[in-house]
């Protein structure tokens, strides 16, 4: 953290790290366009969310970058953190979208993407909170995934009414699954698109961003799972249904335009801190070693940080990153 003695308010508002202030100051300037015939169209500059249940807690922002808010353009990133079912058998979701750069409506696709997993999330959550609680891994990845096609596929309909490219009308998704019984400390992710999974294990960021298509082993064995495979299928066996409103296969379709589905599920240990993010944060997390230090600092506590010093760190700056970021993050006690 350092302060701009040429600016010094920015010491007060959101600190840097780097050689050099950023491009754009860090606080709003510039409020976007607004149609008042469509006020519900209107996103907020900054969003904050938190939550505790069990071993875990959780904090979660969504923030205009400091491009957007200079040129008085809405945020593209959505965050949606919602609970399902209720005592121990709950389920939260965390879904974090980014709409394409310049594409008409980037907000609202993302917010729609959010919104549709969420749906098919809330309609499945006891089957797949069971799921989750005996490590059925292979129902968790399959049916997810097919879930995940269909909002993609919507996107797709939706483009084509609008006689747009499918390229100009999607968005990156990444979505945590967490239980909220204090005895089940398993952790899914899944989405499709750019973005970054880390986590801060004594001190130490791992990238735990599954590289290429489908899979929850990467860095070795997934604790819990033992070999991380599917349930062995006998010969003329359907697949099970998994998560979704009917037993049948995902509906025919291109692989989604921002590439394959990715998925991990893995159990976490006391101590850990789970950051899932979009690319405005996981960007300068990868590229710039000194904003991965800010945080390990700040965030490897034994306890979460109040929703404003989140937001305070969260926004830090660092110069050639100035896309929206959006980020949660799980302390587990």
């Amino acid at each position: 953290m350092r302060a701009d003695p040429a600016r010094p308010w920015r010491a007060a508002a959101a600190s840097y790290v780097g050689n050099e202030p950023p491009t754009y100051e860090a606080e709003p300037t510039t409020l976007p366009l607004t149609d008042p015939e469509d006020l519900r169209d209107v996103v907020p500059d900054t969003v904050l969310e938190g939550a505790r249940y069990g071993t875990l807690t959780l904090r979660a922002v969504s923030l205009r970058g400091d491009a957007a808010r200079y040129r008085g353009e809405p945020r593209r990133d959505a965050l949606l953190a919602v609970r399902f079912g209720t005592g121990d058998s709950a389920l939260l979701l965390v879904a974090v979208a980014s709409g394409q750069h310049a594409a008409p409506g980037a907000h609202r696709v993302a917010r729609e993407l959010c919104e549709w997993i969420a749906g098919a999330v809330g309609g499945n959550q006891a089957r797949l909170t069971e799921d989750i609680h005996t490590a059925n891994r292979g129902a968790l990845s399959s049916g997810l995934h097919r879930l995940t096609d269909r909002a993609y596929g919507r996107l797709r309909a939706g483009a084509t009414v609008r006689g747009l490219a499918p390229a100009d009308h999607t968005a990156s998704v990444r979505c945590l699954l967490l239980p909220a019984h204090p005895a089940c400390r398993t952790r899914v992710f899944f989405g499709v698109g750019d973005g970054g999974l880390f986590r801060l294990r004594d001190g130490v960021w791992q990238d735990l961003e599954p590289e290429g298509g489908e899979r929850d082993t990467v860095g070795g064995p997934v604790i819990g799972y033992g070999s991380g495979r599917p349930p062995v299928q006998r010969p003329g066996q359907e697949p099970g249904p998994g998560p979704g409103p009917d037993a049948g296969p995902p509906p025919e379709s291109d692989e989604p335009v921002h590439g394959p589905f990715r998925f991990r599920a893995s159990v976490a240990r006391p101590g850990d801190t789970l950051l899932l993010c979009s690319a405005g944060l996981s960007d300068p997390l990868r590229g710039e070693a000194a904003l991965a230090d800010r945080l390990a600092e700040r965030w490897d506590t034994g306890e979460a940080p109040g929703l404003a010093a989140f937001l305070a760190d969260a926004q830090t700056g660092v110069k050639g990153y100035a896309d929206d970021r959006t980020a949660a993050a799980v302390w587990e006690a």
